[in-house]
């Protein structure tokens, strides 16, 4: 008998992959139809939607679940439901009715049967981008936020750059866009991790939720949580990131190597999801444990600043917004996967070892400010990196890796990451 939390929405997995001789008759079928042109972000949507890693959602939103969402944190028939989950296109020919092929570099992802087809002005776009991504930091100021978020903001950017219509409407998917074979035994489907989970006989299991390499910080919210439930799965997103993040293909051997060396790996599965980062902030932790509820863990952990960019949201404002958002005390509605709220975590001189907030008394001078935007500024840069910021083994990999690049972004560094808020 699975100890593991329930899937999110009372349905169990909800899955829309396609496989075997019904996937290959649907491509066949997709053949013949008009095609559309779908994003990075799209494609992450379908597969997550495919392997049911976004249970119930079986289809793209509709209108009215578009600004449930953005509005009440819930779909239109109240299951919660963080984050809009919509597809777009500047197609005007598609109409209501139409079946259509999902296409992503001339790969067909999934079919769709339209059954809405919405329009969205600039003045709805920027409603969403104002309810989805401002947060309560310096760069989301009533006098700033619009000044900052075209340039700095790349979910603003990416909603503000949306086609004019959005399509809603069921889909069978069709392809997981190769993560089973770039990243074998570490991008899982909720069912896998599941069974894995199960195997062990987990019941309380945390998430640890990344999009950078482990430092030293990542690997003792790691610990701490290993400490109070069953076990911990270091889920990382390999999907697309923003220019100058680090690539995950250079960050699950990273992740491999810390695992080997520094961890009882009883304790410990490292596995991957197939979305691009929104950025939200706040929403985007939401998100964060919505979609680990369905691949079974009940815990993320949160700290600092988590799925933050700039300096757009507050330092605890992730942790903050689990206890706003609506409860009706139906367990099918409701999200159940909860945050494991951490301290701001560093390596302290004095303490002689990590540390947080709540446990060292020592000032700033003492202390060793850990953050994956800080990380990537030094190896961008060429910078030595200071004692207790992460294991050597980890540092030379990614040294290597930033020494292979022939173009590299600028880091910006928001207040957070350089401790100036501490």
């Amino acid at each position: 008998m699975s100890k593991l939390v329930a899937p999110h929405g009372g349905k169990g997995l909800v899955c829309s992959l396609l496989e075997g001789a019904a996937r290959e008759a649907e491509l066949k079928k997709a053949a013949g139809l008009k095609k559309v042109e779908i994003s990075a972000r799209v494609r992450g949507d379908l597969i997550m939607m495919g392997i049911g890693g976004f249970s119930p959602l079986d289809s793209f939103m509709t209108k009215a679940d578009w600004k449930s969402v953005c509005d009440k944190f819930t779909l239109a028939d109240g299951t919660f439901w963080p984050v809009p989950v919509v597809l777009d296109t500047n197609d005007d020919s598609v109409k209501v009715g139409d079946e259509i092929a999902l296409v992503f570099k001339d790969e067909t992802y999934a079919t769709m049967k339209v059954t809405e087809k919405y329009a969205l002005t600039d003045d709805e776009k920027k409603w969403e981008c104002e309810k989805i991504f401002k947060g309560v930091g310096e760069d989301s100021a009533d006098d700033k936020f619009w000044k900052v978020a075209l340039e700095d903001h790349p979910g603003v950017k990416m909603v503000m750059a949306q086609g004019k219509f959005n399509l809603a409407g069921p889909v069978k998917v069709l392809s997981e866009g190769g993560y089973p074979e770039r990243y074998p035994g570490v991008y899982m489907r909720p069912a896998d991790l599941r069974a894995k989970l199960d195997e062990k006989g987990w019941g309380t299991v945390a998430a640890l939720q990344l999009r950078n390499p482990m430092h030293r910080s990542h690997e003792y919210l790691a610990k701490i949580a290993v400490e109070v439930c069953d076990g911990v799965v270091i889920h990382s997103l390999i999907g697309n990131l923003k220019p100058g993040d680090i690539p995950a293909e250079v960050r699950v051997p990273c992740i491999d190597k810390l695992v080997e060396l520094y961890f009882v790996k009883d304790n410990i599965i490292q596995a991957g999801y197939p979305l691009d980062m929104r950025y939200a902030g706040p929403r985007e932790a939401l998100l964060h444990a919505l979609f680990r509820q369905n691949f079974g863990m009940n815990r993320l952990i949160v700290g600092r600043d988590h799925a933050g960019v700039g300096d757009f949201y507050g330092m605890f404002e992730a942790q903050d917004i689990f206890d706003q958002i609506p409860v009706t005390g139906n367990p099918a509605k409701d999200l159940l996967t909860q945050p494991l709220k951490i301290d701001w975590t560093f390596y302290c001189k004095k303490c002689d070892g990590m540390a947080s907030l709540r446990t060292c008394p020592h000032g700033k001078e003492d202390r060793v400010i850990l953050s994956g935007t800080k990380l990537r500024k030094m190896l961008s840069d060429g910078s030595d990196i200071p004692d207790h910021f992460g294991r050597e083994e980890v540092l030379d990999m990614l040294r290597k890796y930033y020494a292979s690049l022939t173009e590299k972004v600028e880091v910006k560094m928001q207040a957070a990451a350089s401790g100036s808020k501490m």
